[in-house]
């Protein structure tokens, strides 16, 4: 029987254009527009969070974003990296954190799930 040529490095690269979103990691709070459809309209929806993980895995990608919604209830999304919903990326800030995954911050309630911002320091 033959290989068809595809490996399991190949498929997961399989149609993975570049999406031309800003870099971003753990830590970071960020914008994220969602194409919503409502019957026949579709509409933008922004979705304000800090990203509490990432799993990098090819074209199966995704990132967990975490925010406070109403009447202080945790409100998490899962989306993947490569999905035809996200319509843009904005970085509010850069986070400055020591954990590649920050689930700890389930657990905390109020000020204790604030995240520090990196600074960065100008040459000269």
């Amino acid at each position: 029987m033959k290989a068809n040529k595809l490996t399991k490095e190949t498929i997961l690269d399989l149609n993975a254009t570049d999406r031309g979103f800003p870099k971003f990691g753990v830590g970071d709070t960020i914008e994220v527009a969602l194409i919503v459809q409502e019957g026949s309209k579709e509409r933008l929806q922004m979705f304000l969070g800090d990203v509490i993980g990432i799993k990098t895995n090819g074209i199966s990608s995704t990132f967990t974003i975490r925010k406070m919604g109403a009447n202080n209830i945790g409100v998490e999304k899962i989306l993947p990296y490569y999905s035809p919903i996200i319509s843009k990326i904005t970085v509010v800030k850069h986070g400055d954190v020591r954990r590649a995954k920050l689930y700890y911050i389930r657990d905390r309630v109020g000020r204790a799930t604030r995240i520090k911002e990196k600074i960065k320091k100008a040459n000269g």
